[in-house]
């Protein structure tokens, strides 16, 4: 298996979700050694959640889960970048296409664009 670093940021490494289509950042977590391995056994992206203290198979839960299409790992062995299908259309858990949904506009952060499903449906809170 491929080795990542994860004793240098004591245990977890920052993960980006990339559109493999677009090319449109989609969201950034973190992962860990289990959820590595479960990502590469599954083909589908598993992050750790650091306010659940848990593993997070993402889309677990609303359906819209992140296939892989390629991995890449940066020059320190500490990142991962994972290109994916995003099932559903929404990788936000506000459920938005990206977590990268609100611009910088001076002082002020704006939002862009429109939920594609009510969160409070989706994950019943």
């Amino acid at each position: 298996m491929i080795q990542l670093d994860f004793a240098k940021s004591g245990g977890l490494i920052p993960a980006i979700a990339q559109d493999a289509r677009t090319g449109k950042v989609l969201m950034q977590a973190y992962i860990n050694e289990e959820s590595w391995r479960l990502s590469l056994a599954t083909g589908e992206v598993h992050y750790w959640s650091r306010s659940r203290q848990e593993l997070w198979h993402k889309g677990g839960s609303s359906g819209n889960v992140q296939k892989i299409k390629s991995i890449y790992v940066d020059c320190d062995n500490d990142s991962v970048l994972f290109q994916i299908e995003q099932i559903g259309g929404a990788a936000c858990h506000t459920g938005r296409e990206s977590c990268f949904y609100r611009k910088v506009a001076g002082n002020e952060l704006i939002t862009e664009g429109e939920p594609l499903f009510d969160p409070k449906e989706v994950y019943k809170k």
